[in-house]
Protein backbone atom coordinates (compact mmCIF):
# COMPACT_ATOMS: atom_id res chain seq x y z
CA UNK A 1 0.00 0.00 0.00
CA UNK A 2 1.35 3.76 -1.10
CA UNK A 3 1.77 6.10 1.95
CA UNK A 4 -0.61 8.65 1.92
CA UNK A 5 0.15 11.97 3.77
CA UNK A 6 -2.73 14.07 5.08
CA UNK A 7 -2.81 17.85 5.88
CA UNK A 8 -4.15 21.61 5.88
CA UNK A 9 -2.78 24.14 4.73
CA UNK A 10 -3.67 27.59 6.28
CA UNK A 11 -5.01 30.06 3.76
CA UNK A 12 -4.89 32.99 6.18
CA UNK A 13 -9.31 33.13 6.01
CA UNK A 14 -9.94 29.48 6.03
CA UNK A 15 -7.70 26.17 5.76
CA UNK A 16 -7.70 23.67 2.70
CA UNK A 17 -7.54 19.57 3.63
CA UNK A 18 -5.05 18.04 1.04
CA UNK A 19 -3.58 14.69 0.73
CA UNK A 20 -0.27 13.82 -1.32
CA UNK A 21 0.83 10.38 -2.21
CA UNK A 22 3.56 9.01 -4.50
CA UNK A 23 6.95 10.26 -5.81
CA UNK A 24 7.24 11.56 -9.60
CA UNK A 25 5.85 14.24 -11.74
CA UNK A 26 3.49 15.84 -9.58
CA UNK A 27 -0.04 15.39 -10.73
CA UNK A 28 -3.27 17.20 -9.08
CA UNK A 29 -6.65 16.62 -9.03
CA UNK A 30 -9.68 18.48 -8.28
CA UNK A 31 -12.67 17.47 -7.58
CA UNK A 32 -16.35 17.95 -9.05
CA UNK A 33 -18.24 21.03 -6.77
CA UNK A 34 -21.12 18.52 -6.06
CA UNK A 35 -18.56 16.29 -4.55
CA UNK A 36 -15.17 16.41 -2.50
CA UNK A 37 -11.66 15.03 -2.84
CA UNK A 38 -13.29 11.26 -1.94
CA UNK A 39 -14.69 11.18 -5.87
CA UNK A 40 -10.98 9.94 -6.43
CA UNK A 41 -10.84 7.08 -4.16
CA UNK A 42 -10.43 4.47 -6.43
CA UNK A 43 -7.91 5.96 -8.83
CA UNK A 44 -5.71 7.29 -5.93
CA UNK A 45 -3.21 4.62 -5.34
CA UNK A 46 -3.03 3.75 -9.12
CA UNK A 47 -1.97 7.05 -10.15
CA UNK A 48 0.28 6.78 -7.02
CA UNK A 49 2.35 4.13 -8.31
CA UNK A 50 3.24 6.57 -11.69
CA UNK A 51 2.98 10.14 -10.02
CA UNK A 52 3.07 12.32 -7.25
CA UNK A 53 -0.98 12.78 -6.79
CA UNK A 54 -2.33 15.89 -5.14
CA UNK A 55 -6.07 15.96 -3.89
CA UNK A 56 -7.45 18.10 -2.34
CA UNK A 57 -11.05 19.48 -0.64
CA UNK A 58 -12.32 22.89 -1.98
CA UNK A 59 -12.94 24.82 0.60
CA UNK A 60 -17.10 24.21 1.65
CA UNK A 61 -16.38 20.71 0.54
CA UNK A 62 -15.04 17.54 2.60
CA UNK A 63 -13.22 18.38 5.25
CA UNK A 64 -12.07 22.09 4.60
CA UNK A 65 -13.42 25.05 6.03
CA UNK A 66 -16.67 26.57 5.33
CA UNK A 67 -16.73 29.42 3.36
CA UNK A 68 -17.44 32.82 4.11
CA UNK A 69 -18.24 34.62 0.69
CA UNK A 70 -17.06 34.84 -2.80
CA UNK A 71 -13.92 32.93 -3.47
CA UNK A 72 -11.62 32.81 -6.59
CA UNK A 73 -10.91 29.22 -6.18
CA UNK A 74 -8.25 29.06 -8.90
CA UNK A 75 -6.56 31.10 -6.08
CA UNK A 76 -6.57 28.73 -3.46
CA UNK A 77 -5.28 26.03 -5.55
CA UNK A 78 -2.66 28.19 -6.33
CA UNK A 79 -1.47 29.10 -2.78
CA UNK A 80 -1.60 25.24 -1.84
CA UNK A 81 0.69 24.53 -5.32
CA UNK A 82 2.94 27.27 -3.82
CA UNK A 83 2.81 25.91 0.34
CA UNK A 84 4.14 22.26 -1.85
CA UNK A 85 6.92 23.58 -3.99
CA UNK A 86 4.93 22.93 -7.00
CA UNK A 87 6.88 24.42 -9.81
CA UNK A 88 5.40 21.98 -12.51
CA UNK A 89 2.43 19.61 -12.49
CA UNK A 90 -0.26 17.51 -14.76
CA UNK A 91 -3.84 19.27 -13.98
CA UNK A 92 -6.78 16.47 -13.67
CA UNK A 93 -9.90 18.37 -13.11
CA UNK A 94 -13.48 16.74 -12.95
CA UNK A 95 -16.90 19.38 -13.80
CA UNK A 96 -16.25 22.58 -12.26
CA UNK A 97 -12.69 21.19 -11.53
CA UNK A 98 -11.78 20.84 -14.56
CA UNK A 99 -12.87 24.92 -14.97
CA UNK A 100 -10.42 26.05 -12.54
CA UNK A 101 -7.59 23.79 -13.97
CA UNK A 102 -8.28 25.63 -17.48
CA UNK A 103 -8.79 28.80 -16.47
CA UNK A 104 -5.07 28.29 -14.05
CA UNK A 105 -3.56 26.65 -17.34
CA UNK A 106 -4.41 29.74 -19.00
CA UNK A 107 -2.97 32.20 -16.37
CA UNK A 108 -0.06 30.45 -15.42
CA UNK A 109 0.74 28.90 -18.69
CA UNK A 110 4.75 27.91 -18.19
CA UNK A 111 3.29 26.23 -14.96
CA UNK A 112 1.29 22.84 -15.97
CA UNK A 113 2.71 20.38 -18.48
CA UNK A 114 -0.63 18.70 -19.41
CA UNK A 115 -4.38 19.38 -18.55
CA UNK A 116 -7.44 16.55 -18.36
CA UNK A 117 -10.84 18.09 -18.31
CA UNK A 118 -13.56 15.62 -17.26
CA UNK A 119 -16.48 17.01 -17.91
CA UNK A 120 -15.94 20.48 -17.81
CA UNK A 121 -17.11 23.65 -19.58
CA UNK A 122 -14.60 26.40 -19.96
CA UNK A 123 -15.73 29.88 -18.21
CA UNK A 124 -17.95 31.82 -19.88
CA UNK A 125 -19.46 29.02 -21.56
CA UNK A 126 -23.17 29.68 -22.03
CA UNK A 127 -26.19 27.48 -22.59
CA UNK A 128 -28.01 27.63 -25.62
CA UNK A 129 -30.66 24.81 -24.39
CA UNK A 130 -32.78 24.02 -21.52
CA UNK A 131 -30.82 23.58 -18.60
CA UNK A 132 -30.87 19.76 -17.34
CA UNK A 133 -33.53 18.63 -15.92
CA UNK A 134 -34.77 19.10 -11.77
CA UNK A 135 -32.06 21.81 -12.05
CA UNK A 136 -34.24 24.42 -11.00
CA UNK A 137 -36.27 22.79 -8.97
CA UNK A 138 -33.17 22.03 -6.82
CA UNK A 139 -32.09 25.56 -6.40
CA UNK A 140 -35.57 26.12 -5.03
CA UNK A 141 -35.11 23.31 -2.34
CA UNK A 142 -31.21 24.84 -1.64
CA UNK A 143 -33.07 28.33 -1.47
CA UNK A 144 -35.77 26.83 1.00
CA UNK A 145 -33.06 24.81 3.09
CA UNK A 146 -34.42 21.87 2.25
CA UNK A 147 -31.43 20.02 2.72
CA UNK A 148 -32.25 16.24 2.01
CA UNK A 149 -34.36 17.26 -1.12
CA UNK A 150 -31.83 19.56 -2.40
CA UNK A 151 -28.90 17.15 -2.31
CA UNK A 152 -31.23 14.21 -3.57
CA UNK A 153 -31.51 16.55 -6.68
CA UNK A 154 -28.31 17.47 -7.04
CA UNK A 155 -27.17 13.84 -7.55
CA UNK A 156 -29.99 13.25 -9.95
CA UNK A 157 -28.77 16.28 -11.89
CA UNK A 158 -24.97 15.35 -11.66
CA UNK A 159 -24.72 11.74 -11.23
CA UNK A 160 -27.83 9.94 -12.48
CA UNK A 161 -27.91 12.34 -15.52
CA UNK A 162 -30.74 13.55 -18.40
CA UNK A 163 -30.91 9.77 -19.53
CA UNK A 164 -30.75 7.56 -15.74
CA UNK A 165 -33.20 6.82 -13.21
CA UNK A 166 -31.70 6.76 -9.75
CA UNK A 167 -32.24 2.89 -9.92
CA UNK A 168 -29.63 2.64 -13.27
CA UNK A 169 -26.60 3.92 -11.24
CA UNK A 170 -25.04 1.80 -8.79
CA UNK A 171 -26.20 2.40 -5.72
CA UNK A 172 -22.91 2.52 -3.80
CA UNK A 173 -21.62 4.79 -5.52
CA UNK A 174 -24.43 6.66 -5.27
CA UNK A 175 -24.77 6.65 -1.69
CA UNK A 176 -21.26 7.76 -1.23
CA UNK A 177 -22.44 10.98 -3.69
CA UNK A 178 -24.86 11.74 -1.72
CA UNK A 179 -23.17 11.62 1.99
CA UNK A 180 -20.47 13.78 0.04
CA UNK A 181 -22.40 16.16 -1.32
CA UNK A 182 -24.60 16.72 1.99
CA UNK A 183 -21.61 19.02 3.04
CA UNK A 184 -21.75 21.58 0.68
CA UNK A 185 -25.45 22.12 1.04
CA UNK A 186 -25.60 22.11 4.84
CA UNK A 187 -23.10 24.80 4.85
CA UNK A 188 -24.81 26.40 1.34
CA UNK A 189 -21.27 26.46 -0.47
CA UNK A 190 -22.68 27.40 -4.08
CA UNK A 191 -24.59 30.21 -2.88
CA UNK A 192 -22.20 31.69 -0.68
CA UNK A 193 -19.39 30.96 -2.53
CA UNK A 194 -19.64 29.77 -6.18
CA UNK A 195 -22.95 32.02 -7.57
CA UNK A 196 -20.77 34.81 -8.32
CA UNK A 197 -17.33 34.01 -7.58
CA UNK A 198 -14.37 36.50 -6.82
CA UNK A 199 -12.22 37.36 -9.52
CA UNK A 200 -12.94 35.30 -12.53
CA UNK A 201 -10.70 35.24 -15.21
CA UNK A 202 -10.74 37.95 -18.12
CA UNK A 203 -11.58 37.38 -20.74
CA UNK A 204 -13.12 34.00 -20.18
CA UNK A 205 -11.25 31.10 -21.32
CA UNK A 206 -14.23 30.61 -23.89
CA UNK A 207 -12.73 33.61 -25.14
CA UNK A 208 -9.23 32.25 -25.37
CA UNK A 209 -8.97 28.54 -25.75
CA UNK A 210 -6.59 28.89 -29.09
CA UNK A 211 -3.93 30.12 -26.30
CA UNK A 212 -3.54 26.58 -24.52
CA UNK A 213 -0.50 26.08 -24.69
CA UNK A 214 -0.35 22.50 -23.15
CA UNK A 215 -1.51 19.37 -24.31
CA UNK A 216 -4.96 18.67 -23.72
CA UNK A 217 -7.24 15.72 -23.31
CA UNK A 218 -10.99 16.49 -22.89
CA UNK A 219 -13.18 13.37 -21.32
CA UNK A 220 -16.91 13.70 -21.31
CA UNK A 221 -19.42 10.87 -20.40
CA UNK A 222 -21.96 10.12 -23.11
CA UNK A 223 -24.90 10.25 -20.84
CA UNK A 224 -24.03 13.78 -19.62
CA UNK A 225 -26.14 16.77 -20.82
CA UNK A 226 -25.87 17.92 -24.69
CA UNK A 227 -24.60 21.24 -23.49
CA UNK A 228 -22.03 19.61 -21.41
CA UNK A 229 -20.94 17.21 -24.94
CA UNK A 230 -21.18 20.60 -26.68
CA UNK A 231 -18.76 22.10 -24.57
CA UNK A 232 -16.44 19.33 -25.59
CA UNK A 233 -16.91 19.42 -28.81
CA UNK A 234 -15.71 23.03 -28.69
CA UNK A 235 -12.64 22.61 -26.45
CA UNK A 236 -11.70 19.69 -29.20
CA UNK A 237 -11.66 22.59 -32.14
CA UNK A 238 -9.94 24.90 -30.80
CA UNK A 239 -7.39 24.09 -28.02
CA UNK A 240 -3.94 23.05 -29.88
CA UNK A 241 -3.38 19.42 -29.31
CA UNK A 242 -5.64 18.47 -28.06
CA UNK A 243 -7.79 15.13 -28.14
CA UNK A 244 -11.44 13.68 -26.78
CA UNK A 245 -12.35 10.73 -25.55
CA UNK A 246 -16.56 9.88 -25.03
CA UNK A 247 -17.12 7.31 -22.09
CA UNK A 248 -19.75 5.20 -23.21
CA UNK A 249 -22.62 4.25 -19.97
CA UNK A 250 -21.17 7.16 -18.09
CA UNK A 251 -22.81 10.34 -16.80
CA UNK A 252 -20.78 13.45 -15.61
CA UNK A 253 -18.80 12.01 -13.38
CA UNK A 254 -16.73 8.92 -15.30
CA UNK A 255 -13.15 8.80 -12.90
CA UNK A 256 -15.93 7.94 -10.26
CA UNK A 257 -17.98 5.82 -12.55
CA UNK A 258 -15.56 4.18 -14.23
CA UNK A 259 -12.34 3.84 -12.22
CA UNK A 260 -10.04 1.48 -13.89
CA UNK A 261 -11.16 2.63 -17.37
CA UNK A 262 -10.35 6.10 -16.59
CA UNK A 263 -6.89 5.26 -15.16
CA UNK A 264 -5.81 3.14 -18.54
CA UNK A 265 -6.73 6.47 -20.45
CA UNK A 266 -5.38 8.70 -18.95
CA UNK A 267 -1.68 6.84 -18.15
CA UNK A 268 -1.61 6.32 -21.96
CA UNK A 269 -2.57 10.12 -22.26
CA UNK A 270 0.47 10.67 -20.43
CA UNK A 271 2.66 8.69 -21.36
CA UNK A 272 2.60 10.03 -24.42
CA UNK A 273 3.73 13.61 -23.30
CA UNK A 274 6.42 11.97 -21.48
Amino acid sequence: MIKTTKSYFDLGDGQLYYETAGEGMPLVLSHAAFLDSRMFDTIWEPLAKHFHVIRYDMRGFGKSSPVTGALCRRNDLVQMLNHLDVTEAHLVGCSNGGQISLDLALEQPQRFKSLTLVDSTPSGFELQVEPPRYIMEMFDAMQHGDMDRSSELQIRVWLDGEQREPDQVDSTLRKKALEMNRIPVAQNTFFAADMQPASPLTPPAIARLESVNCPTWIVAGALDHCEVLRAADEMVKRIPDARKTIIESSGHVPSYEQPERFVKLLLDFLSRIH
